[in-house]
């Protein structure tokens, strides 16, 4: 699945947990859709330690498609 396709699944899913719907919430919300990313992307954006959800799906996306760029190259 792409960073795409799973940052729109989670956040279909997020309207089902009261918990994520608010402002307080992000950090929380941030950790766990970084903890579903896969590990070569975990690994890249992790230490950002970003806590800002739509930076962090932008980020996310860009290693995304940086890692596929470079699986195409080789």
């Amino acid at each position: 699945m792409s960073v795409s396709e799973y940052a729109a699944r989670f956040e279909d899913l997020c309207r089902f947990a009261p918990h994520y719907n608010t402002m307080e919430a992000e950090e929380d919300m941030c950790v766990k859709f970084e903890n579903g990313l896969r590990p070569d992307i975990k690994q890249l954006i992790g230490f950002s330690e970003i806590r800002n959800f739509p930076t962090l799906v932008n980020k996310s996306r860009i290693c995304d498609k940086d890692s596929k760029a470079k699986a195409n190259y080789y």
